[in-house]
């Protein structure tokens, strides 16, 4: 089972990357200010029971974790020891985490962590070469059981090979989504595949978001092809082996023609 898990809501923006951030659109959608971070009444949701008493995030779920927020966030640095405690409560969970903000993480880790709680995983966004340099080195050093990249929205071409393999697992791209959405070009989410082939670790093209380029046409895609489109490229490569047993879905693949 997948699900999602936002103890806080709402983030200031960071980087090149939080330009057009869905969440900030959406919560203006209605009204809202998504750069007001609150606490969330989910808060609790993993520690949660039904009443029959049973979890309501079943053992063995992946439960993707803040992602209408960054979880090392400044603002939530109140809150967060809590959200460790739930995390180390629920060890039959998958806790995924994604931040910008890595260089904050290292001073964010509850004291008991050692060399990281067998049930997270953290992945680092790189939207670009410069965030690449900025924290790819901080990255590595983390004391962290499984690693990941994420490169969405993907704003241009990036060289990872100075730090791969590392203990990198997967890099996984996209392209941007909605109006005013930045270019995705194809042979950027080439260039980083055949870096994860040599490097021999998992790959996913995720998206292709809503301005994708490919051989020289311009393409405007609507949400819904987004993500078949991608799959339609059918060039994921299978990730490493997961610590502790846990088991992936590494190929998506989908019938049809790719662009």
């Amino acid at each position: 089972m997948k699900d999602c898990w936002n103890p806080w809501h709402g983030c200031r923006k960071y980087s090149e990357g939080c330009l057009n951030c869905y969440v900030y659109r959406r919560d203006a959608s209605v009204g809202r200010d998504a750069s007001q971070v609150q606490k969330t009444r989910e808060f609790f949701l993993p520690l949660q029971k039904s009443r029959g008493g049973e979890w309501k995030i079943p053992p063995g779920s992946l439960l993707y974790t803040c992602m209408t927020s960054d979880f090392f966030l400044e603002e939530a640095d109140l809150w967060r020891p809590e959200a460790w405690e739930i995390m180390r409560k629920r060890p039959d969970v998958r806790f995924h985490i994604i931040t910008k903000r890595v260089l904050r993480v290292k001073d964010c880790l509850p004291p008991d962590w050692g060399d990281g709680y067998s049930n997270v995983v953290l992945g680092a966004t790189c939207e670009n070469q410069r965030r690449a340099q900025e924290r790819m080195d901080a990255f590595l050093a983390l004391p962290v059981r499984e690693k990941f990249l994420i490169c969405e929205p993907l704003l241009g071409p990036i060289d990872f090979s100075p730090w791969l393999p590392g203990d990198i697992r997967e890099i996984i791209v996209g392209g941007e989504s909605g109006p005013g959405a930045r270019e995705l070009r194809y042979e950027w989410v080439l260039s980083l595949r055949a870096q994860c082939e040599r490097a021999k670790i998992g790959f996913h093209f995720k998206q292709t978001g809503a301005n994708f380029v490919k051989d020289g046409r311009r393409y405007f895609l609507e949400r819904a092809l987004q993500i078949p489109q991608a799959r339609k490229a059918n060039i994921d490569l299978p990730r490493v082996s997961s610590p502790e047993n846990w088991v992936y879905i590494t190929q998506r693949t989908q019938g049809g023609d790719f662009l």
